[in-house]
């Protein structure tokens, strides 16, 4: 079908199957109870598709598949793209040989994961060792670890990345530390599809030559990756998903304003519900909290600074729903009172 135009709408468009998507994720064991497959507060099993499909690649985008993205606003599909710009990345994207994550031997049968964001909250919260006691580390963005181990820890198994900030960390966070990506040994790597120009991106990554078009032009996206990358470690996550997380957790009121194209979820928040959907024990640090005032942007951030909101992220929304999450015991989000006293999180036994 020919693209559709996105300045035609005045606000979010709504199809007849704005929230219907692909499941066909494996079925997981339910080992452990603490999963939140076994969750059972009414808000969470209504929403909570533990089987939607997670990752695209190669062989799950055809002609019709494409026909129905494109009614979405990327990073949610194909809206306003030209088919050949998007599927010459698509094809490349290979098929994941195995999960994201796997339940270590020996364990209880539960996968415990922590996803660690980069807000200010984390400055002197010494929480790096429980953060490292995990099965895995996700983070995402500007991940300035060096110098601030005890208080976010040092493993990464997960890095979570568009295009634009793994390029734009660079610059902006160099002098904080920052010189690359997360790069331990074994690292995989999970890219949101924000828009063509990660499209681009990919090909440029996936062939191994320079980027051709757009923003990144002549960029050679493999350096980024700090000697790492590895394409049977590289996973894509799904528009499928993206705006299942979108219209089931975070469908902000924004969608309706003028600029309601550029309006989604935050990476970090892709990074929890990815989370939540291949591990059983989610712990979630460094993200919003109802205090967020009180801290600095980030937690390696010297001198005072002030949590900065864009207007394509709804940051209240997203505090809200990590306190709900935790509330109902889907997941641990760290907190800190006053007095400096922490939430704690289960550890492994």
């Amino acid at each position: 079908m020919p693209p559709l135009n996105i300045s035609v709408y005045k606000k979010l468009p709504v199809w007849d199957f704005e929230d219907v998507y692909k499941q066909d994720a494996p079925p997981r064991q339910r080992i452990c109870a603490q999963s939140p497959r076994n969750n059972q507060d009414n808000w969470f099993k209504k929403a909570f598709l533990p089987n939607i499909r997670l990752y695209m690649h190669k062989d799950n985008i055809n002609m019709s598949e494409w026909n129905r993205l494109s009614h979405f606003n990327n990073p949610f599909g194909f809206m306003g793209h030209q088919y050949k710009d998007v599927m010459e990345a698509v094809k490349l994207i290979p098929i994941p040989k195995e999960p994201l994550f796997v339940r270590k031997p020996g364990s209880d049968g539960c996968v415990r994961c922590a996803v660690v964001g980069t807000g200010g909250i984390l400055n002197g919260s010494k929480m790096g060792k429980e953060i490292d006691d995990h099965d895995y580390v996700i983070r995402m963005n500007g991940a300035v670890i060096k110098g601030h181990e005890e208080d976010v820890g040092n493993r990464t198994s997960v890095y979570v990345h568009t295009a634009h900030s793994m390029t734009s960390s660079r610059y902006l966070f160099k002098k904080y530390g920052y010189t690359s990506a997360p790069a331990d040994e074994g690292i995989k790597y999970v890219m949101i599809p924000e828009g063509l120009r990660d499209y681009q991106w990919m090909t440029g990554l996936l062939k191994r030559e320079r980027v051709a078009a757009g923003p990144f032009r002549n960029s050679r996206p493999w350096t980024y990756y700090g000697g790492q990358f590895d394409e049977r470690r590289f996973y894509v996550l799904h528009p499928d998903f993206l705006r299942y997380t979108k219209n089931r957790f975070l469908k902000s009121r924004n969608l309706n304003a003028r600029y309601w194209a550029i309006v989604r979820p935050t990476n970090g928040a892709f990074a929890i519900f990815t989370a939540l959907h291949t591990c059983d024990i989610v712990s979630a640090y460094g993200f919003m909290t109802e205090d967020y005032k009180k801290y600095n942007n980030y937690y390696f951030e010297t001198g005072k600074t002030h949590v900065v909101f864009f207007s394509n992220h709804d940051y209240n929304l997203e505090k809200d729903t990590w306190k709900k999450l935790h509330n109902t015991k889907v997941m641990k989000l760290y907190q800190r009172t006053d007095s400096g006293s922490r939430t704690r999180v289960q550890k492994k036994p």
